[in-house]
């Protein structure tokens, strides 16, 4: 399992766009309400999601190379899921999750697809 991305909602996207962008972080998809960069320095990537109704909150992202497997290990660990695993449209495998204190938590496996979709801004 690898900690490699985050997504935080923002109320006003193009000033947090500009910040993330000014900061140094590199854009590789940009949508009117979603962004993500890749972190320099590695292959960590960072996005922002602008609030509405069915986003409003911070979810962390970890991606599992036997996705399957892992969520069979931990449904067997009494692990409970807000949903099943599911082939998004974005090109990620996903499932979700809360820990203890409401955290919203995703594991994933996108491989090429996270650094490299092919709707990348070139």
């Amino acid at each position: 399992m690898n900690l490699n991305q985050v997504t935080v909602a923002v109320d006003d996207f193009e000033s947090s766009y500009k910040f993330y962008e000014n900061l140094g972080l590199i854009p590789i998809v940009k949508s009117d309400h979603y962004a993500r960069f890749i972190v320099p320095g590695n292959d960590a990537t960072f996005s922002i999601h602008k609030k509405v109704e069915t986003f409003s909150e911070t979810i962390i992202y970890f991606e599992c190379e036997n996705l399957d497997d892992k969520v069979s290990e931990l449904k067997e660990k009494g692990f409970e899921f807000i949903d099943g695993l599911e082939d998004k449209p974005w090109l990620w495998r996903e499932v979700h999750l809360k820990d203890p204190e409401g955290n919203h938590i995703c594991l994933y496996y996108a491989g090429e697809n996270r650094l490299n979709p092919p709707w990348r801004i070139k």
